[in-house]
């Protein structure tokens, strides 16, 4: 058995040491997929989600979004500015939208109940550019895998030491405290890093970042009752208005000139 663990123990060290790379932000962050992986799967959930849900077709509200994500994708860092990107927007009242690998951005026309203008939809659709940017797909699903191994490697080193049925609840309660002190926390830390890179975004292109805080106030109200931060994999309401109104006025001298030199008006419905 000692072999198996020594052996164990250097493949997850390697995997660690060979797979660290950083957002955005300049947060370290482990990836063990490509970016080609993660873009097919993008695109297959992307395809199916168009075939299962049903599609807006008013040129109006396409335009719209679409005016709005082109002002983003506009100021991305390269190469995202030049990718192509796809927008679809589903009808459904369900309050929501996203981005996948892939370039691939989908609004639901319940989220423009919530947005009360067009600020608002840029901060939602530039945090979801967020997410892909900054790859939290690849890192989510790395950091799985990861605490996958790390569960396994502890299960050879419970076994020289205890019976069959110790092992059991030790390995249950590593796999609540996986869940909760890495997994859960990433989530919310991924949640926290696209707002930052949402607003940044958006500040560019002349949308307002202030706007941000009015947004997740409205999605509290609609949302109601909450689970606790701390099993949640979405900062608390408070928590992240409170993040946001701290990091906006920073913003505010690029909006202002983004505003100034813009050479359209801002985007309407």
């Amino acid at each position: 058995m000692g072999r198996w663990k020594l052996i164990a123990a250097a493949l997850l060290s390697v995997l660690m040491l060979s797979a660290c790379t950083q957002s955005p932000t300049g947060r370290n962050q482990l990836m063990l997929f490509s970016s080609g992986q993660l873009a097919s799967l993008g695109d297959t959930s992307y395809a199916q989600l168009k075939q299962q849900q049903k599609v807006n077709t008013d040129p109006k509200l396409n335009a719209y979004v679409q005016c709005i994500t082109d002002d983003l994708i506009a100021v991305l860092p390269a190469p995202w500015r030049d990718k192509e990107w796809e927008v679809t927007v589903f009808a459904s009242e369900e309050i929501n939208a996203f981005a996948l690998p892939g370039e691939n951005i989908g609004v639901y026309t319940g989220l423009l109940q919530v947005t009360e203008n067009a600020h608002q939809l840029a901060a939602v659709i530039g945090h979801e550019i967020g997410h892909v940017i900054a790859d939290h797909g690849n890192e989510r699903m790395s950091n799985e895998v990861a605490v996958g191994l790390g569960l396994q490697l502890g299960a050879i080193l419970a076994a020289d030491r205890m019976d069959s049925n110790s092992t059991a609840l030790v390995m249950a309660a590593l796999g609540v405290g996986a869940q909760v002190g890495v997994l859960l926390p990433y989530s919310r830390i991924h949640e926290s890093e696209s707002d930052q890179l949402g607003m940044d975004y958006m500040a560019a292109a002349g949308y307002n970042p202030a706007e941000a805080a009015n947004l997740w106030r409205n999605m509290a109200r609609a949302a109601g009752s909450s689970t606790p931060e701390f099993l949640s994999t979405h900062p608390s309401p408070q928590s992240r208005i409170a993040a946001i109104e701290a990091y906006a006025p920073r913003l505010q001298s690029q909006y202002q000139q983004a505003l100034a030199g813009r050479r359209t008006p801002l985007c309407s419905l």
